[in-house]
């Protein structure tokens, strides 16, 4: 498990801890969601996660592992990847393959062990018949793969991704998302996904509101989405399907809370449909008698 155990944080020289007083858990197979407004401590929070900062107050602990033990850290490290908004500061090697092998020798694994862990990242994400091509060729999309795939030859128990599709096109970013709840569901690992995009937040188990360093509110996403007008002071929105069902309901269609995709929507739209006056039957004519 990675914990927050009453973590506050201050950058030095700042009028307000950037982080305050912070009790929060991921569970290997979890998928979180952390949202919030610019300034609230969304970065901080994951950079507090593997060790990059170290807490004021309180502390993190990785797999009872304590990120303030300088001891600790190289085995604290690989366990918690890092996958920022910007993927060519991640991807240094001159072909996709160089790139996802440079994690693990940085961790001075035999040669074997690298090549059987660089082979099964690139399978995993699709990137087999792209090894050999230069990462500044790949697509926005193709490219944070790849960063994923040096994340994942690390072997991590959990990822963390700071706005890891802000600056993706809508085709990439939903391509990515299927891939973090692949990795989720399927491999079992702990994903902390930090996001503007309330969609993204769909696909989480829990969603985390910051605000000026503090959590607002903890909870499933139907839970925190079935109170909109909540959101609205953090600068932030249900996603669109919801603000479609709460303007239907307006309106007087008697639709369930708490909808969160388009499929839910449509689902429901059809149960009213069904459920509609039944059309009137047409009365049996009288046959002719011989």
């Amino acid at each position: 498990m990675l914990a927050f155990e009453g973590v506050s944080f201050s950058y030095p020289g700042a009028p307000r801890p950037a982080l305050e007083d912070i009790n929060l858990t991921l569970s290997p197979g979890e998928f979180m969601v952390v949202m919030g407004p610019n300034g609230s401590g969304k970065s901080t929070l994951v950079r507090l996660a593997n060790g990059l900062l170290r807490p004021t107050k309180g502390r993190v602990v990785v797999e009872g592992l304590d990120t303030r033990a300088e001891d600790q850290l190289p085995r604290i490290r690989p366990l918690v990847g890092m996958v920022f908004q910007d993927p060519d500061n991640q991807l240094v090697a001159a072909t996709v393959e160089e790139d996802v092998a440079f994690g693990p020798e940085n961790l001075g694994l035999p040669r074997e062990v690298i090549r059987e862990r660089v082979e099964r990242a690139l399978s995993t994400l699709g990137l087999t018949e792209l090894r050999q091509r230069p990462p500044h060729r790949l697509s926005g999309g193709q490219k944070q793969r790849a960063a994923l795939a040096g994340i994942l030859a690390m072997e991590p128990r959990y990822i963390l991704l700071d706005e890891a599709t802000a600056m993706l096109d809508p085709g990439s970013r939903e391509e990515v998302w299927g891939l973090l709840s692949f990795l989720c569901r399927e491999k079992g690992l702990g994903i902390m996904l930090v996001s503007h995009q309330p969609e993204e937040a769909v696909l989480a188990d829990k969603v985390v509101l910051l605000h000026e360093g503090r959590i607002l509110q903890e909870g499933e996403p139907r839970e925190i989405f079935s109170r909109p007008e909540e959101l609205k002071p953090l600068g932030l929105e249900a996603p669109a399907a919801t603000v479609l069902a709460g303007r239907l309901a307006r309106r007087g269609l008697p639709l369930p809370p708490g909808l969160l995709t388009p499929g839910e929507v449509a689902r429901a739209l059809r149960d009213l449909a069904g459920k509609g006056p039944s059309a009137p039957r047409k009365k049996a004519g009288r046959g002719r008698r011989g």
